[in-house]
């Protein structure tokens, strides 16, 4: 069974997140950890060392009185769903949340990761220094990141942005099998630009390799690449966007306002961040 990791604040962005999280469960078959961490703060010298232990004892345990009281809301969001069947477990953590997400990613043998993000600038506060963003940087499993503003459709058309490099079939074949579950298609866009190294006889190889699978493949000659990303979620109505992350710069300046702002639609738009097989 395919493992979820889903950290969680119990915030509005992360609750929303976890109705995703639910549904991907259902389509993928697979089950959810739930993982909250907390900081302790550095005591000032002025307190003597027994009081120490009594404050960081109050402070732990004022945290799990909190998640403990979360965890049945969470229960009651999956229910609503119809998704009370999916398996959830909990883990409570002390100490710095990329580290924890790492460390439970190796111990429980974690294949995906999903987190809400919000932002005033949406998407670019994601990418460019939120914990979400952190966390693709920092993993080595996909990692679904979920906005705020984004309410669970079925999910229909999931996109893949490739360069047609035999590296990235790995990828599309994970997608696909994704897609397969959910009764889905996969919409594969390539903006080749006027540096491109691809030729039409690697284009032609890739559609005869998936020609029996639900796969569209779109091609664009533009040097224009985020403005033609936008424009593909927008007319190909895509529900989830994967990308590989070659370029974490790219995704920063994918999202910024002053594309986003053309496009209304697109911060409902949740990412599957995959990462570039070496």
């Amino acid at each position: 069974m395919k493992k979820i990791l889903f950290p969680t604040d119990f915030s509005d962005v992360a609750n929303n997140a976890f109705v995703h999280a639910l549904e991907f469960a259902k389509i993928i078959k697979g089950e959810i950890l739930l993982l909250h961490t907390f900081e302790l703060p550095v005591i000032e010298n002025q307190f003597t060392p027994d009081s120490y232990f009594s404050i960081y004892d109050s402070m732990q345990l004022t945290q799990f009185d909190m998640f403990k009281g979360q965890i049945p809301k969470l229960r009651e969001l999956a229910e609503k769903q119809h998704l009370e069947n999916i398996k959830l477990s909990h883990k409570l953590v002390e100490g710095d949340l990329i580290y924890n997400i790492k460390r439970t990613i190796e111990e429980e043998n974690i294949d995906f990761v999903i987190m809400g993000t919000s932002g005033a600038t949406g998407w670019e506060a994601f990418f460019i220094g939120s914990n979400t963003g952190a966390v693709v940087s920092a993993v080595n499993v996909p990692v679904l990141s979920v906005p705020v503003e984004a309410e669970f459709t079925k999910v229909k058309n999931i996109g893949f942005t490739t360069r047609f490099r035999e590296k990235d079939k790995k990828s599309l074949r994970q997608v696909l099998k994704i897609a397969k579950k959910s009764n889905a298609a996969v919409k594969c866009l390539y903006v080749k630009t006027s540096k491109s190294d691809i030729d039409q006889e690697a284009i032609n190889q890739w559609e005869k390799e998936f020609l029996n699978e639900p796969i569209e493949f779109s091609v664009v000659q533009s040097d224009l690449v985020k403005e033609n990303i936008l424009d593909f979620i927008s007319h190909k109505n895509i529900d989830i966007l994967a990308m590989i992350t070659h370029k974490r710069n790219f995704f920063s300046e994918l999202f910024n306002p002053s594309l986003t702002q053309k496009f209304s639609n697109i911060s409902t738009v949740p990412i599957l961040a995959m990462h570039e097989e070496e």
